[in-house]
């Protein structure tokens, strides 16, 4: 079982049905399990009625005492077998929910962790959040019972052959009566899943304007927005509470549906078996063992029609699902992947001219800083841009790969750009470090003190294990952009672009990251986009951008005196107080 949950497979995601199906091809063994016990279950209680039946025949018609005896012991063996079957099911339908709903969230987690900022941009944060959510319990709730469809069918079948065989009107009647409730059932389900669906989309919108409203609280605070930010979710949430009732009407439907159009059939069947007998037709046996068909029947198309609702729920999820693991990547991976270039590379890019020299630290200032967002994304590929794809150029051999031509995953595995929109995830700050948990305590602390983040863990008694809440918001911005730093150093990338990692700092602990990192960063690529003198002054070599290209090039104490927009630039910001 847990094998198969971490390597979930490629899912299907061409429609909801096609990702249903794929979801039980893959726990198909499960699946099966399940339908065969509760099937098993379920034909136990047909074969109690059957002697039942015979027993009240044999033994009390009769008066066969050693005949009743012996159907007693049957009908004890039989029950014994009942009771040890219903933890049997119950177990293999958790197992169904647990694959289907956790095999689903790892195919998304797995997805969205490949899209990257592309979700986002695509899909409304909402959405992705009700995904994991709500719509993975849809998909669970249908693959828990989803081996009872099975179990049914093969009990209809065994009450049919049953009911054949001791008259064949009844037999009849059931082959009849199960279809026409199964068809009467449709037109609700198909009501139920079109308001399902509007129901999911806008608690999706709902979802979405919460996320904003808790991520925003202080902006709108600042600028007196609260009441309108209110009014629009109550207006949402009345929206969402509208379609849930529309739901809940037709839910409630189907609900008396299921239990009238079974008990119907059961009290036919049950009026005819007692006009049977009284005509001596069938006998007092026969009429029990007939009732207790009919009970089991009843059970069957109960299941049955339990469970294409929630298959109908289950669609709707799927469509959701499906829509997520559709969504193509703004930078796809190219169809004839280039060799990854071999040895120490330069990364270069062609559309502004700067050059991270490979095995060095380079600093990047640009007068605008639209053009360092331009520079840093163009390198660490998440823009593309004809003609000024940024490229990997090899110090010793001189082959040059442009990043496009690479494998997306191979190029966020050799060139990190780390920006201060990064986020910080909740955990403990040694999980924050160390995802993979495999950074030895010492290179911990080494990136802890390159970062100056030494007083964040010290912070609290349990140091590194201390909780992290998400985005970090108990620490202030500066102690938040040093773990970030902290945390870029700990993977240790080939090529690490910084942008701006110390904007939020006070000017001691600016000064202390900017002589501690290249001592860090020794023998390997670095760039650091910046405007500040006191990180630019422990460069190799400074590259000012002016207008989108490159128009000049030194050390930094060079350009401070041979370029005056240079120093323009990089003298023009004050650090502040409220800095930390």
């Amino acid at each position: 079982m847990r094998t198969h949950l971490q390597y979930p497979g490629v899912p299907e995601h061409r429609s909801a049905d096609r990702f249903l199906w794929w979801l039980a091809l893959k726990a198909w063994r499960l699946l099966l399990w399940s339908g065969t016990s509760t099937g098993a279950f379920m034909i136990v209680g047909v074969l109690i009625s059957a002697a039942l039946g015979a027993a009240l025949d044999s033994g009390l018609v009769r008066g066969d005492l050693d005949a009743l005896l012996g159907w007693f012991g049957v009908l004890t063996a039989l029950v014994l077998c009942s009771v040890a079957l219903i933890p049997v099911a119950h177990r293999a339908e958790c197992f169904n929910w647990y694959a289907s709903a956790y095999r689903t969230i790892q195919v998304v987690t797995n997805h969205s962790v490949r899209m990257g900022p592309t979700l986002t941009r695509r899909l409304p944060s909402g959405e992705v959040v009700a995904v994991g959510t709500e719509d993975i319990d849809r998909v669970g709730d249908f693959y828990e019972t989803a081996g009872q469809i099975l179990s049914s069918l093969v009990a209809v079948a065994v009450v049919s052959v049953f009911m054949l065989t001791s008259h064949a009107t009844f037999g009849l009647i059931v082959l009849v009566a199960v279809p026409l409730i199964m068809a009467g059932l449709m037109p609700l389900l198909g009501l139920f899943a079109r308001r399902q669906e509007h129901q999911r989309d806008r608690q999706a919108e709902l979802t979405t304007l919460a996320t904003d409203l808790v991520a925003g609280l202080r902006v709108l605070r600042g600028v007196g927005g609260e009441r309108t930010v209110d009014h629009r979710y109550r207006a949402a949430s009345q929206r969402v509470r509208s379609a849930a009732m529309r739901v809940g009407w037709v839910d409630a439907a189907l609900h008396a549906v299921r239990e009238f159009l079974p008990g119907l059939l059961l009290v036919g069947i049950v009026w005819y078996g007692a006009r049977l007998a009284l005509t001596g037709e069938i006998t007092i046996g026969q009429l029990v063992a007939f009732y207790g068909y009919t009970g089991t029947l009843s059970t069957a198309v109960r299941h049955l029609m339990h469970d294409l609702s929630l298959l109908a729920s289950a669609r709707v999820a799927a469509g959701r699902v499906v829509r997520v693991l559709g969504l193509e990547h703004d930078h796809p991976d190219p169809e004839d992947p280039a060799p990854e270039p071999t040895g120490p590379c330069d990364l270069h890019d062609p559309g502004s001219g700067v050059t991270v020299g490979a095995h060095r630290t380079t600093g990047v200032v640009c007068a605008d800083p639209a053009d360092a967002t331009a520079i840093a994304e163009r390198l660490g590929r998440y823009r593309d841009e004809e003609d000024a794809d940024a490229v990997l150029v090899g110090r010793t051999t001189g082959e040059t790969v442009r990043l496009r031509d690479l494998p997306r995953e191979l190029v966020r595995r050799r060139v990190l750009v780390a920006t201060n929109d990064a986020h910080l995830f909740s955990g403990t700050l040694r999980e924050e470090l160390s995802p993979d948990g495999e950074i030895s305590e010492e290179r911990l602390a080494e990136v802890v003190r390159t970062a100056h983040a030494d007083d964040v863990v010290r912070q609290s008694a349990a140091g590194l294990d201390a909780p992290l809440t998400e985005r970090g918001r108990e620490y202030s911005g500066g102690q938040q952009q040093r773990l970030r730093l902290a945390r870029a150093l700990a993977l240790d990338p080939e090529i690490l672009l910084l942008v701006e990692p110390a904007s939020a700092v006070d000017a001691h602990s600016e000064a202390a990251i900017a002589a501690r990192l290249p001592v860090e960063r020794a023998g390997r690529t670095t760039g650091l986009v910046t405007t500040s003198p006191l990180l630019l002054d422990r460069t190799d070599r400074v590259q000012f951008v002016e207008g989108g290209r490159l128009v000049a090039e030194g050390t930094h104490r060079e350009l401070l005196a041979t370029s005056p927009r240079y120093a323009a630039t990089v003298l023009r910001a004050v650090p502040t107080e409220g800095k930390s």
